[in-house]
């Protein structure tokens, strides 16, 4: 079975924009940063023949050098590319010249495909989007524009180095400031994560399962998102009242009995006893001193270990 990226009727003459569309819109450009409707056509034509392709390689295709094309196929057989699932099919790809967000790509084959990204990632649109997302995913919902426009000059500069970009985030006084504040809201991956790494400091999980559960009972399981862009990294996703209860009872059962995290995988399913370690002297000398009031006083509240650790993964400043 052949498929393509995206959908398989994007071949010459039969072009579909969705992925091209997806790559400017989603993942580098960003809506309204300029791009046209003739834009996402021309990027689909410079699209077309490549995808993946779950067939095993032909054993009998013949080596290089291929034979000479027929008329109107373009140079078929030098042009065709195979690395493991990835495909390039020079039979379904249109070899006229496209003009593509200001620049004319001949036909060339893939080397069209390789031209166009660069012509994106080299956009400053695209330095902008990035820059916002990343800064987004380490500060706030809504990052400081400033900041935002200084990593995106980084960005164009040493053409699309994301190191130095993230360098001048770590730098900047507006990321000290955001984690003095602690502005950014956990999602699931980085609640349970931290949960199961705070509680359980160096010792191997034997047993994913139990994560996988919990992640996926948050909505946000590995591989689950079923549209291209791609989990959301802001606070309104994942913190409604059921989201909540369901956090709740995932740091009872972090906090409490470690829900099979320990128990080996068979045919040695033993459960090695593992007993949480949050109230250590990192807590103490780090955490507790960040602490509301109100945290402090419903932790002492706590009847035993397990429904402290519970309280405390459930608190407010965990969830930050």
């Amino acid at each position: 079975m052949l498929r393509y990226l995206d959908n398989a009727e994007n071949a010459k003459g039969r072009i579909n924009e969705n992925y091209a569309r997806e790559i400017m819109e989603l993942h580098t450009m960003g809506v309204g940063s300029g791009y046209t409707q003739e834009d996402v056509q021309e990027l689909a034509r410079i699209l077309t023949g490549v995808g993946v392709n779950f067939q095993p390689p032909d054993p009998n295709a013949p080596p290089p050098p291929y034979p000479p094309p027929r008329a109107g196929e373009g140079r078929v057989g030098a042009d065709h590319i195979r690395a493991g699932l990835f495909e390039f099919n020079p039979a379904r790809h249109d070899y006229g010249v496209k003009h593509f967000l200001g620049h004319t790509i001949e036909g060339r084959g893939f080397p069209e495909v390789e031209q166009a990204l660069d012509i994106i990632a080299r956009h400053p649109a695209t330095a902008t989007y990035v820059s916002r997302k990343i800064a987004t995913c380490f500060m706030s919902d809504t990052p400081p524009e400033a900041l935002v426009q200084r990593m995106a000059q980084s960005f164009r500069t040493t053409d699309g180095d994301i190191v130095s970009v993230l360098l001048v985030m770590f730098k900047s006084p507006e990321f000290a400031g955001s984690l003095s504040a602690k502005t950014k809201y956990k999602d699931p991956m980085q609640f349970v994560l931290s949960a199961v790494r705070l509680a359980y400091d160096t010792k191997v999980i034997l047993n994913a399962g139990p994560i996988m559960g919990w992640l996926n009972r948050l909505a946000e399981g590995l591989y689950n998102h079923p549209t291209p862009d791609g989990y959301p990294m802001t606070a309104a996703a994942w913190n409604s009242p059921g989201q909540m209860a369901t956090r709740f009872e995932i740091a009872r059962q972090i906090g409490s009995n470690a829900g099979g995290l320990f128990r080996a995988p068979p045919p040695d399913t033993a459960e090695r006893p593992a007993f949480p370690q949050i109230a250590s002297a990192f807590y103490f000398n780090a955490v507790q001193p960040t602490l509301s009031q109100a945290t402090r006083a419903a932790l002492d509240q706590a009847g035993s270990p397990q429904e402290w650790n519970t309280l405390f993964l459930s608190s407010p400043e965990f969830m930050l």
